[in-house]
């Protein structure tokens, strides 16, 4: 292999692991309500296409932030078979899908706690511009979604002792490498 090509190579995996982080970022933004955060994972002239909302990506964070707490006392984003495919003809242009399920634990009008899952995928245009990648166009795809009432069965293991996560900046994640020693 040819220095040019090990150079070639290096960039295409340091470009893969920007985008993934990207996606990454935007789970962790969701989840703990961080409108700066997610508003970071779009460009500005961005599109967004949530389903019940359509804006750009810097608008549905300032939404989602607000909407959120209203449906759903905590949410947990996971990602998986994340594939992104760099575009051939363009250095500054990628495409990804990454199967997300958001579990969203919420109360209803009565008290009754519930879980309801939501399984799909982002669909994703990615740009690098200023060096930076970011999601220029996005679209939720929804694969399915179910809710199952929690009812009186409790966890069975104990989690007194355990830091409690939070949505907000005061969660572990945001303190400092000192601080969650």
């Amino acid at each position: 292999m040819n220095a040019k090509a090990s150079e070639a190579q290096v960039q295409r995996l340091q470009d893969k692991d920007e985008i993934r982080d990207v996606v990454m970022r935007f789970c962790r933004g969701i989840d703990r309500l961080d409108e700066a955060l997610i508003r970071s994972c779009f460009h500005a002239d961005s599109y967004d296409n949530h389903g019940h909302f359509k804006g750009s990506g810097p608008a549905f964070a300032a939404f989602i932030v607000e909407a959120l707490p209203k449906y759903s006392h905590h949410t947990t984003h996971s990602v998986a078979n994340l594939l992104i495919e760099l575009d051939a003809d363009d250095p500054d242009g990628a495409h990804s899908e990454a199967y997300v399920i958001a579990y969203l634990r919420r109360r209803d009008d009565e008290g009754a706690e519930w879980l309801d899952l939501f399984a799909g995928r982002y669909v994703d245009r990615f740009a690098r511009r200023d060096g930076e990648w970011r999601i220029a166009r996005r679209i939720v795809v929804h694969d399915w979604s179910t809710s199952f009432a929690l009812g009186e069965a409790s966890f069975s293991l104990p989690t007194t002792g355990f830091v409690q996560g939070r949505r907000d900046r005061e969660d572990l994640v945001y303190k400092s490498a000192s601080e969650r020693l």
